[in-house]
């Protein structure tokens, strides 16, 4: 393919995991490309700017502001872009609809944040439905992060041909265990190596349940503790349910974390995920589930409510992965099983109980199952998906506007 320049149109930059995705992508596309920010131009901004990637923010100012379009038509224009390729709902039906009116050679979509019942937060009614769909008629392609995702788009009705998975990604390497790490990052955190953490990672929101992990602790010992990555609405309700659980001192919530590889804000997601001895994910509706993936890429054993990345996988690729269905007993029972598990295997083989701490665990290798979705990969097969929409000819035209 020859020279490529391409513009990624987002809904906004704070710290998530479509966003964290399209930074990781960026690092790896042969292609030069700028992003726009339509709000919220937040931490992941200021790590795509470190990296040489131009950020613009438009300064969008809420769901119906119109005057968007033309804006971004015309950043769309000056920038002689090849490509569009768009992320989040808001940036997609926008993003389309300018980039139509540019002129612009191809128009690819990625849906990050489909579920069964909602998409980023927003009930999926009748006329989120009709906004998509006439919009994604103004694309190419509409790329799906898993099969799950997939098989929703085509009942919808997005045509099947015009859809294209390719999976998230992670940098397997960045999440590769370091017991060295692990000591440095639990001193930091003032958590000592004789207690047990439960790990969680993502937007504190009511869609993520992370209230049923701070249940499920206050059935568990007092040396178990419960560390939140993220930050996000509900971060204060869940410190209420904490302090009503009894288990507030027993809670840590890191709040925003950059996904910077310096660890200048603190320590970065791999520095956290080493620290801890398990990873949960109790979100019952997730489009990919990209912090169990990272879960497995440090090696951890991980409990998940829904998890598409794990469930398109056949089961042996997908080792140390445990569904588990129900509330807080249920991962309370969960957790206790795979702490009995993990503990035996790190016991001297005389069987004598560790003492003062627990012993240190072995060395975490990452599972099959994040390696299967290697960045490389996922790099590759967009690439792909880009020929593909640059070789079509354009969908129906629109009326270009003028400079």
């Amino acid at each position: 393919m020859p020279a490529l320049k391409a513009l990624h149109i987002i809904t906004g930059l704070g710290v998530g995991g479509a966003e964290q995705q399209l930074r990781l992508l960026l690092r790896h596309l042969p292609v030069d490309c700028d992003v726009v920010a339509l709000t919220n131009p937040g931490a992941v901004a200021e790590g795509l700017s470190a990296d040489g990637v131009r950020v613009v923010h438009l300064g969008m100012s809420g769901n119906r502001d119109l005057t968007a379009v033309p804006r971004l038509a015309r950043l769309i224009r000056s920038g002689g872009y090849d490509l569009v390729h768009t992320h989040l709902y808001r940036a997609c039906v926008y993003g389309r609809i300018a980039a139509r009116l540019a002129g612009v050679r191809a128009v690819v979509a990625t849906e990050h944040s489909l579920g069964a019942s909602q998409m980023e937060g927003r009930a999926l009614t009748a006329g989120v439905r009709a906004l998509y769909l006439a919009s994604e008629r103004l694309g190419h392609a509409t790329v799906a992060v898993s099969s799950t995702v997939a098989d929703r788009l085509t009942r919808w009705g997005v045509p099947e041909p015009r859809i294209e998975i390719v999976p998230n990604g992670i940098d397997v390497a960045r999440f590769r265990f370091d017991p060295v790490t692990r000591e440095r990052t639990r001193r930091r955190l003032g958590l000592p190596e004789s207690v047990y953490v439960v790990g969680g990672i993502g937007r504190l929101t009511a869609g993520k349940r992370f209230d049923v992990l701070i249940g499920a602790l206050a059935r568990l010992p007092r040396d178990c503790v419960l560390l939140l990555v993220g930050d996000g609405p509900e971060e204060k309700v869940l410190r209420r349910t904490a302090r009503r659980a009894g288990v507030s001192d027993r809670v840590m919530f890191t709040g925003e974390r950059p996904y910077l590889p310096d660890g200048t804000c603190g320590p970065d997601l791999p520095s956290l995920t080493s620290a801890m001895d398990v990873l949960v994910s109790p979100s019952p509706d997730e489009a990919f589930g990209l912090a169990v993936v990272e879960g497995l890429a440090a090696g951890l054993p991980v409990l998940y409510a829904s998890c598409p990345a794990v469930e398109d996988l056949p089961p042996r690729l997908a080792a140390g992965a445990r569904r588990v269905r129900g509330g807080a007993d249920a991962f309370a029972r969960a957790l206790t099983e795979t702490r009995a598990v993990t503990e035996k295997r790190v016991l001297p083989e005389t069987g004598a109980r560790a003492e003062a701490g627990r012993s240190h665990p072995p060395v975490r290798p990452a599972a099959a199952a994040a390696r299967h979705y290697c960045i490389t990969r996922s790099a590759t097969r967009l690439m792909d998906v880009y020929a593909a929409a640059l070789s079509c000819s354009s969908p129906s035209p629109l009326k270009v506007i003028p400079r």
